[in-house]
């Protein structure tokens, strides 16, 4: 199928898109990677009247370390944040879960800003967000402002930005030295989407754990976070994690969903399965960075 016609406009500054905004209103779409985009126009679910490229504008685009935090543009490609020596260094569950996000050649032309604001459940980039506590820059015509990962995402495809607003950058504090992350998930092939995932990270330090953050994918309308979890590993020792203890409480905490493919029973038991791993990581016995 081939999408209904529209209009085409490449900006070359958030003015720019601002401008289209105020002459289209919800009329108008962001074009920036279009792996997402484009084939829901193709299959006639979208009908944008005005498309916006987005390629150019400066202020969308780069990897860089500012303080103790790392931005990354919206416009960053997947390939690139997954190639960068400062991404692997300052926020190494980032690296772990670029090589997940679908096949290459997607990687090649989607970007880290596109993925976030389409907002799939399955998506990986959600959960690593929430879990590393990332701040969203949001810009429209009348100024800024800055959102938590956690505000960021109200359900499946929906984000908390207004039609008139664009995702600018992203900056995830770094990591520290003690810092333990793990990223895994379990798909029927590589490249599909994930049955269940899970973003994980912790401080650890003298033997002993803190700041846990235990944050699933594709196992609900968001990514989900086991609060119950955390605060059982939360001071915990490396040599003394009840695993089952855990477990049992992510299942208290977490009622997965049924989708096409899986049960929320099935998906549990997969949850379950990566915690195991998530825990031999902060214990050193490997799967983590």
């Amino acid at each position: 199928m081939k999408p209904n016609a529209f209009n085409y406009v490449r900006a070359k500054s958030l003015d720019d898109i601002f401008s289209v905004f105020s002459e289209h209103g919800d009329e108008a779409k962001i074009l920036a990677g279009g792996q997402s985009l484009i084939p829901t126009m193709n299959m006639r679910f979208a009908a944008p009247d005005v498309l916006i490229d987005v390629s150019d504008v400066d202020e969308m685009k780069g990897i860089q370390v500012i303080d103790n935090s790392l931005r990354i543009g919206a416009m960053s490609r997947h390939v690139d944040v997954l190639n960068s020596a400062d991404v692997a260094e300052h926020s190494p569950l980032i690296s772990m879960a670029m090589p997940n996000i679908a096949h290459a050649t997607i990687r090649n032309r989607g970007t880290f800003g596109g993925s976030l604001c389409h907002a799939d459940p399955a998506s990986e980039l959600p959960a690593c967000t929430l879990a590393l506590d990332a701040k969203f820059n949001i810009a429209s015509a009348t100024g800024s402002r800055t959102v938590a990962a956690a505000d960021f995402i109200e359900g499946t495809y929906t984000t908390c930005m207004s039609e008139n607003e664009v995702l600018v950058s992203v900056d995830v504090p770094s990591s520290t030295s003690d810092t333990v992350a793990f990223f895994d998930e379990i798909a029927r092939r590589k490249g599909d989407y994930a049955m269940a995932g899970l973003a994980a990270k912790a401080t650890v330090s003298d033997g002993k754990i803190a700041n846990p953050r235990l944050v699933y994918f594709a196992v609900g309308d968001v990514a989900l976070s086991s609060p119950s979890a955390e605060k059982i590993l939360s001071g915990a020792t490396i040599t003394d994690i009840d695993t089952d203890a855990v477990c049992d409480a992510i299942a208290s905490d977490i009622e997965p969903f049924d989708d096409l493919t899986t049960s929320g029973p099935a998906k549990l038991a997969m949850m379950k399965v990566l915690t195991r791993r998530a825990l031999n990581a902060f214990s050193g016995n490997g799967g983590g960075s």
